[in-house]
């Protein structure tokens, strides 16, 4: 069985800076793509940052230039580097990445269990 764990979400000023992180743990063969998704209350979660296991990355227009997606395959990790936060981006932040468990299976996709980010004065 594989889990994500996030970790990082708080409370921040508009105009500041966060840093969240997402390990997976388990019987992990191989991670493919890793994602960040947020859900706003009352808003559809929307796919924030897309990152591949080459490193090429896909960002939603709305964080473009402020955040950055990144990770570390060795230790099954992906980060969110969020800067220049403002208070639309407060939400729960969902880790999510497909993970293969063994060489003799397909990938398949995990959830964390979300972290919540809030921009505040």
């Amino acid at each position: 069985q594989v889990q994500l764990v996030e970790s990082g979400g708080g409370l921040v000023q508009p105009g500041g800076s966060l840093r969240l992180s997402c390990a997976a743990s388990g019987s992990i063969f191989n991670s493919n793509d890793m994602r960040w998704y947020r859900q706003a209350p009352g808003r559809e979660r929307e796919l924030v940052a897309t990152i591949a296991r080459g490193g090429s990355t896909h960002y939603a227009d709305s964080v473009k230039g402020r955040f950055t997606i990144s990770r570390d395959n060795a230790k099954n990790t992906v980060f969110l580097q969020m800067n220049s936060l403002k208070p639309e981006d407060t939400a729960v932040y969902y880790c999510n990445a497909d993970v293969q468990e063994f060489r003799w299976t397909f990938p398949r996709q995990y959830w964390g269990q979300g972290t919540q980010v809030t921009v505040s004065p």
